[in-house]
């Protein structure tokens, strides 16, 4: 039997810090966080890749009880947002809670100890009376299986592993993949290399980037007064909310930022046929719009060539079309992605009657309360879980709401004197049908494409369908109308004792 404590936290990213902070500020001390790397950060830390950075800004793009008046641009880069989690991680003492290299695999409900035991993959357990998956859904890399990729003998690696050790300085670089990653690491490699042939399947909608350094005036107020900078964010919010109102049900709000985006294409490529394949020809909002200012610049070099046909074969040294064109190549940088709708899939978690959520999720559809707690996993919580990812805010903002939300339904629970809860079926049977009614006349469903929002059956677990303050009312309290509390914590006093971590 492993240590034992009253909540096991998976994950150091901005989920797993801001839920470790909560537990904190509610007198909850008795909890341990599971990473698997040597450092805190999550996707932040992970993501090195040049020109990593975050396409909201970072005003808005941090814990609203922990600001930074020293953000050096509007939109930071990830080695500045890495030291920020550094230092909420330091501020906080959370690095005595944490237990590095500790790669969790998977976690076993208990139902006659109402407990949790968590398992990682060097055979170490923890035991929790709660469990709060803090994985986000953008760490497992999707990694395409391309015909014949076994015989190619130069470098392979995707974007989130990206090799820095490899010198791309003269090199013929192919790039498969045109998403978020890709338009912000394509215009930094490709000056350096000798030829960059970029796999387009699908262009993206990409907007100007409002970028801009953070001039020193406003750091020295935003220092002094506080108040100053939370004025600054609540109208960053506010800016940025507006957005939803497009992505459900308003095509004409759509096609307006369309014009705007077609508009930045002209502006900037002026040959015909790379405005054609750079065009989108579905609705914006459809797949993740992206913000960059130097990507459709970067298309005109010389050295970089946009091929819109698919993958046929991989060669030792080359790749080869579906047009017959054969692209010699030395390395192939994968900006594709990652498992998404399917990530849970890779950790092996049974709840009640030994049902197995990722073949509960496959059978029936990803289910889930308010994207937090999921029927037959009592006392298990997810934070960014299914349908509460964004396209138009602050997911930090949606992390603030469901750690709350966490620490409020444990002390539901204690307050009652009981061992643990579960959601109710028939709630999260509504919250579904809420949800699913809202996300299939939004442009996610009706915009006329395929996206990494949509799981293999073409339904979309990935958004939230509004407002983040609609999430917010709907998550201050959790409501024990919602639950079953199961056990007495008398039956479970062994497994819920402290552990000296």
């Amino acid at each position: 039997m492993g240590a034992r404590f009253k909540v096991v936290i998976i994950g150091t990213g901005f989920g797993g810090l801001g839920q470790a902070i909560q537990l904190e500020r509610a007198g909850i001390r008795d909890y341990v966080i599971l990473e698997k790397a040597d450092e805190v950060g999550g996707t932040w830390r992970d993501n090195t890749y040049p020109g990593c950075a975050c396409d909201i800004q970072s005003h808005m793009y941090s814990f609203s009880y922990e600001q930074n008046p020293n953000w050096s641009r509007s939109f930071s880069e990830q080695p500045e947002i890495l030291e920020y989690l550094k230092g909420v991680a330091d501020k906080y003492g959370l690095r005595e809670r944490i237990r590095f290299g500790v790669e969790v695999t998977g976690a076993h409900w208990d139902e006659d100890r109402h407990q949790w035991t968590v398992t990682a993959r060097d055979g170490s357990e923890f035991v929790g009376q709660y469990v709060v998956s803090g994985i986000g859904g953008l760490h497992i890399p999707q990694i395409p299986a391309l015909p014949g990729i076994e015989r190619f003998t130069g470098e392979t690696w995707h974007s989130a592993r990206w090799n820095h050790d490899y010198d791309l300085r003269g090199k013929r670089v192919a790039v498969v993949g045109t998403g978020a990653s890709a338009i912000q690491f394509v215009p930094q490699i490709a000056p350096d290399v000798a030829s960059l042939h970029l796999f387009q399947r699908t262009p993206p909608w990409i907007m100007p980037k409002p970028d801009h350094p953070m001039p020193d005036w406003a750091k020295r107020l935003f220092a002094r007064l506080p108040g100053a900078q939370r004025l600054y964010r609540n109208a960053l919010y506010w800016l940025l909310e507006v957005r939803a109102v497009g992505f459900n049900g308003h095509p004409a709000i759509m096609r307006a930022a369309e014009q705007i985006a077609k508009r930045h294409i002209g502006k900037h490529i002026k040959d015909r046929e790379l405005r054609r394949k750079v065009t989108p020809d579905y609705t914006m909002g459809c797949k993740r719009v992206l913000i960059s200012n130097d990507y459709y610049p970067t298309l005109n070099r010389d050295n970089v060539d946009v091929v819109t046909d698919g993958i046929a074969e991989v060669r030792e040294n080359s790749i080869v079309d579906t047009a017959g064109v054969e692209h010699e190549v030395d390395a192939i940088i994968y900006g594709t992605g990652f498992h998404v709708t399917d990530a849970m899939e890779f950790l092996d978690i049974t709840g009640e009657g030994g049902r197995g959520l990722a073949k509960e999720w496959a059978e029936n559809g990803i289910n889930t309360h308010l994207g937090i707690t999921a029927a037959g996993f009592p006392n298990l919580f997810f934070l960014l879980g299914p349908n509460t990812a964004l396209g138009h805010n602050s997911v930090v903002f949606m992390i603030e709401s469901q750690s709350r939300y966490v620490v409020d339904a444990i002390r539901l629970a204690d307050s009652a004197g009981a061992a643990g809860l579960r959601v109710r079926p028939s709630v999260q049977e509504e919250f579904q049908r809420e949800i699913q009614d809202k996300l299939v006349k939004g442009v996610w469903t009706q915009g006329g494409c395929k996206s990494w929002y949509l799981d293999s059956q073409g339904v979309n677990r990935t958004i939230w369908p509004g407002f983040t303050w609609r999430y917010w009312q709907k998550t201050r309290k959790a409501d024990p109308a919602d639950f079953e509390l199961t056990g007495r914590v008398r039956e479970s006093t062994e497994s819920t004792e402290s552990a000296a971590v």
